[in-house]
């Protein structure tokens, strides 16, 4: 039963809202007093319209009078389908007050003036002005006045026709009070109950409003407070990272003079051990450096240095730095550029730095194997796309491992990382300096048989489409002729 009941009530309250125009909808103060007044329309008439049926009943001679009673009370259902039709609420609504007054005058001029059995609806005027019509002064002041004047013209008429009123019996004029009495008890006690039930509704959204409010606040702070907390993270990276990068740049410039004294003078030991210390320096200047590149980019203070870059000149570059490493673990890099890359305008920096550490992660995992490097452009939306490839036949990445492939601090399983070390920096940053240029990093992997990394920059279309360094290809001296698939244990790139 309360189940059904709360259906009806959901029913009647979407009725109610299918005849608010959303010009009042958007208000909440005047949506409110629209529910009311439509609520008092639909249901009113049901209620109001006992008076004339029960005048019906109780005079023995019913005339046009009831008849007039009947139809002005039945018109209040043409008001909501007038307010849905775009009429203008508070005319609507004084208009709907003037005939209110007209129904109540009209019952008692016919049925026993001052001491009319109906004469208690007078007092749903004031009532229904305050519902419908708020705290506006103006209007409350026009419905005193729409009040005063019909009361006059009532006193009027009732002074000078007397002969058009009609006498009931007294039972029947007491049966028409009671009956009165309660339809008027009833409707006042129905707007009473939805206007408390909607003021109730009004109370509990403001009470949502301000915890929302007090929630929104407790946000602002907290961002401000991880603002400047970012920006104290970032400061303290940059001059930690500075105060690092300073004696290592000693540590390794150092390390490097006494290595070459040491291979000078054949002292193979020393040299081993300068070798480490030197290898070891370097890569720490580089876990600095992306350190610091990380910092800057989640501080939103990494800009781009854009210009005109030779790819093919890049790429040579970036290719003739590895090919030490590369030839160490026996491997060859081979390096093809499509002829119409030509010159680019893009970040060579960023560029250089995403190439380069992809390029060091596909030598570190592959050994006697080969690395394919290739360029080329693509069509896009804005302009073209330049699209470098670099692919190895190293061990390859497991499926579950390609998705967090590129979060910081993330690296393969224990095996790979204790085997070849990493710290799951380099492609983190790789993928945001990307991110930065517009751009993306695509993976495809195989376990066991290599890897493909694609990074996609968008790039300006060019004219220059000359590459010194096209079809090019470089094998270090030490690999094999022909190119060797390496097999490996399941690892991850770091």
């Amino acid at each position: 039963m309360k189940r059904v009941l709360s259906e009806i009530i959901l029913k009647f309250d979407g009725l109610v809202n299918y005849f608010i125009p959303e010009t009042i909808a958007a208000d909440r103060d005047a949506r409110n007093r629209a529910h009311v007044f439509l609520i008092s329309h639909i249901l009113g008439p049901f209620i109001g319209n006992v008076v004339p049926a029960a005048l019906f009943v109780f005079d023995p001679h019913p005339n046009f009078a009831v008849v007039v009673l009947a139809i002005s009370i039945t018109s209040f259902w043409v008001f909501p389908f007038a307010l849905r039709a775009g009429a203008p609420y508070n005319p609507l609504a004084l208009v709907s007050i003037q005939n209110l007054i007209f129904c109540i005058l009209w019952s008692c001029y016919f049925y026993g003036g001052v001491t009319s059995p109906t004469v208690a609806w007078v007092l749903t005027i004031p009532i229904l002005a305050f519902f419908y019509l708020g705290s506006s002064t103006k209007l409350r002041l026009i419905v005193i006045a729409m009040f005063v004047v019909n009361l006059a013209i009532f006193c009027g008429f009732y002074v000078f026709s007397y002969s058009a009123k009609t006498e009931l019996p007294v039972a029947a004029m007491q049966g028409l009070g009671l009956v009165s009495t309660i339809a008027a008890s009833l409707y006042v006690t129905m707007m009473a109950v939805y206007y408390a039930k909607i003021q109730a509704s009004q109370a509990d959204l403001e009470s949502e409003m301000r915890k929302h409010m007090i929630v929104a606040s407790e946000l602002r702070s907290a961002t401000e407070e991880a603002e400047r907390a970012g920006a104290a993270k970032a400061e303290f990276l940059a001059r930690m990272s500075h105060e690092l990068r300073t004696p290592l740049n000693a540590v390794i410039g150092y390390s490097q003079i006494l290595l070459e004294e040491a291979e000078d003078e054949g002292d193979d030991t020393s040299t081993a051990d300068l070798t480490k210390i030197h290898n070891a320096g370097q890569h720490l200047l580089k876990l600095v450096n992306e350190v610091l590149e990380l910092s800057k980019i989640e501080a939103g203070k990494m800009e781009l240095d854009l210009s005109e870059v030779r790819i093919d000149r890049l790429l040579g570059d970036l290719i003739y730095s590895v090919e030490p490493q590369a030839a160490e673990g026996g491997n060859r890099v081979i390096c093809t550029i499509s002829p119409d890359v030509g010159s680019q305008r893009c970040d060579a920096s960023k560029l250089r730095n995403v190439i380069g550490q992809l390029l060091d992660n596909a030598i570190k995992f592959t050994e006697n194997g080969k690395i394919d490097v290739t360029a080329s452009l693509e069509p896009g939306e804005d302009g073209n796309i330049l699209v470098i490839a670099i692919a190895d036949t190293g061990i390859g990445i497991a499926p579950d491992q390609v998705d967090r492939l590129f979060e910081t601090f993330i690296v393969g399983d224990d095996s790979s990382t204790s085997k070849y070390g990493g710290t799951g920096l380099g492609l983190a940053l790789s993928q945001k300096l990307c991110k930065l240029m517009n751009g993306d990093i695509l993976v495809e992997s195989d376990v066991g048989r290599g890897s493909r990394f694609t990074v996609r920059i968008p790039v300006a279309a060019k004219a220059d489409a000359t590459g010194t360094f096209a079809a090019a290809t470089l094998v270090p001296e030490s690999a094999t002729s022909d190119p060797f698939v390496g097999s490996a244990p399941e690892t991850s790139h770091a």
